[in-house]
């Protein structure tokens, strides 16, 4: 069984499953750094070259390869939620966790993020977040096993509280 971190970027995903991998001696794969190495590109000029469309289809792509392996920590970029087919592949063999985050938490720790292009292309930072987080909420939520808020507590806090949240289902 997998475990599944899901969210949008910033709230805390890469550290905590790092934080995790660590703790229970699993991989961790992160989707985006799969996307990367395949296209031995970064995530801005592929979606430059190549557009959104073709960098979802490698998105699915490594969410299949990923999903089918075993007791991994998966990592998934923020919109992995947009394509039913990835949450399909995802919760097969996985539990999914929704990290959370306001608005101000997220632009607070993402604010010198380059290696993401813009979703929206003409607003603000903080808008554009505010607007994808409301229009993905009812994916994560749908997609979501369990639930994790990560505003104003350590690493160590939100994998604490993940292990509790999973601990009936790791022991099977």
């Amino acid at each position: 069984m997998n475990l599944v971190l899901i969210g949008y970027r910033g709230t805390g995903k890469s550290t905590v499953g790092k934080f995790l991998a660590r703790k229970l001696a699993r991989t961790v794969v992160s989707t985006d750094a799969e996307i990367v190495k395949r296209a031995n590109l970064p995530v801005p000029e592929i979606v430059k070259q190549f557009g959104w469309d073709h960098f979802r289809d490698l998105e699915s792509a490594v969410c299949r390869d990923v999903a089918a392996r075993d007791r991994l920590i998966i990592d998934t970029g923020g919109g992995a939620i947009l394509r039913p087919e990835n949450v399909e592949a995802l919760r097969k063999n996985g539990t999914v966790v929704w990290l959370t985050a306001t608005v101000e938490t997220i632009t607070r720790r993402i604010g010198g993020d380059t290696q993401r292009p813009s979703l929206t292309g003409t607003k603000s930072f903080t808008e554009e977040i505010r607007d994808v987080l409301t229009e993905r909420t009812p994916k994560y939520q749908a997609a979501a096993t369990h639930v994790v808020p990560t505003d104003g507590v350590s690493t160590a806090e939100v994998a604490d509280r993940i292990l509790r949240l999973i601990a009936p289902e790791t022991s099977q």
